[in-house]
């Protein structure tokens, strides 16, 4: 959840409060079709609290999207009834939306590059979700977000576990099968021109655990993640060490959410993959990691519809 405050018609947002809870609405979607009842009634109580808290900071405007699980769920309805009842209590017609694969990959550019200096670009930014994967490439010209390409792959660190990821820690057979998982997705973004990228941006939790845990960090500090920069040889090696510690030893990690730990190995294979294309196809040597991201992007495109 972000809430934030701006002025309809000026650039720019004021984060008011922002929190994030790992519930895994997607637990289980891979292999049944189905968002099970368990995480719905997970994504239940945090959306009773969101809202409790949106009423009490006095929000007047609210949008809530739903990305990849809900796009494959076959009981989708079930969670958008239950999204609906939860926040018209308080909120009348404020209703979850499921957005497409390129919308939720324009949110993400848009809230991902917030920070940046546009005579940096284009950039490539790159959201390692639990059921979904997106890169986006995009540059900011006078103030105005131009996507020149997007994809949203199907893999991500949950999906990749369950698929193929049983061991804890995964066999070297399992690694080989995820990697191949992995290629053939990242085949499909063949037409996004990552080539034309001069900076790669990672969002969401996967790359700012990495960040914190390259920089040596006892305990999570968003301030010192925001921004950094990360050299693709040591998101390498702290992606390996990911890899081969078992879950148990990646919860001793003084940054790592618990809700992570037994899920981020998978997501550091994606990101290994994803290095080797940002080097072959862009040249790139390094990672910027954002703690904007989605969220940024959604409430500034909430600004934009209230300026219209």
């Amino acid at each position: 959840m972000l809430v934030a405050e701006g002025v309809p018609g000026k650039p720019g947002l004021t984060d008011v409060t922002r929190e994030m809870r790992i519930i895994r609405l997607g637990e289980g979607v891979d292999a049944t079709g189905r968002l099970s009842t368990e995480a719905i009634s997970r994504c239940r109580t945090a959306l009773t609290d969101y809202t409790e808290t949106m009423n009490e900071l006095g929000v007047q405007s609210v949008r809530m999207v739903a990305t990849s699980a809900t796009r494959d769920a076959s009981n989708k309805d079930e969670f958008f009834d239950m999204t609906a009842e939860v926040l018209c209590k308080h909120f009348p017609g404020a209703v979850a939306e499921v957005i497409s694969g390129q919308t939720e990959a324009e949110l993400t550019f848009a809230g991902g590059v917030i920070d940046l200096d546009p005579s940096e670009g284009p950039f490539v930014v790159t959201d390692l979700g639990g059921g979904s994967t997106e890169i986006v490439v995009g540059q900011i010209v006078r103030g105005e977000v131009q996507i020149l390409g997007a994809r949203s792959l199907d893999v991500g660190c949950v999906r990749l576990t369950e698929r193929v990821l049983h061991s804890d820690p995964p066999t070297e057979a399992e690694i080989t099968d995820a990697r191949t998982v992995i290629a053939d997705a990242l085949a499909e973004a063949g037409d996004v021109p990552v080539g034309r990228a001069a900076r790669w941006v990672g969002v969401a939790g996967t790359f700012t655990t990495l960040s914190a845990l390259a920089q040596g960090m006892g305990e999570y500090d968003a301030e010192r993640i925001h921004g950094s920069v990360i050299s693709l040889k040591q998101m390498r090696e702290v992606c390996d060490h990911l890899v081969a510690s078992s879950v148990t030893e990646r919860r001793s990690m003084g940054p790592m959410h618990p809700g992570r730990a037994d899920v981020i190995g998978g997501g550091s294979l994606v990101v290994q993959e994803l290095c080797d294309v940002m080097a072959e196809r862009a040249g790139l040597t390094e990672l910027t990691v954002s703690e904007k991201d989605i969220l940024d992007g959604i409430a500034m495109s909430v600004l934009s519809r209230l300026a219209g």
